[in-house]
């Protein structure tokens, strides 16, 4: 049960991210999404697939290895998202 908590987190985590960034411009949604994948979906997810793939190979050192390495990546990702979404420009409706 333990072992699921996290994944749990994740998902509510990202729920509320779709309904915050529910019809919103693109702008706003990946400012949205960056945010709560660098604060949010990437901590709670690193933790837990270090932990399970701690437990899997029997290995206490490759959980805190796991998770630093993962949350690396997924904060990274989460940032671009974010500088993605604040560069970008604001979608006008005048035709090219």
């Amino acid at each position: 049960m333990v072992l699921f908590v996290g994944y749990v987190f994740a998902f509510i985590g990202a729920l509320a991210a779709y309904h915050l960034s529910e019809g919103k411009s693109k702008k706003r949604k990946y400012i949205v999404w960056g945010i709560t994948f660098m604060l949010v979906i990437s901590p709670l997810l690193s933790f837990q697939i270090g932990l399970t793939y701690g437990l899997i190979i029997r290995n206490i050192w490759a959980i805190p290895v796991t998770i630093i390495i993962l949350f690396t990546i997924g904060f990274i990702i989460g940032l671009i998202i974010l500088l993605i979404g604040i560069f970008k420009k604001k979608e006008t409706d005048v035709p090219v």
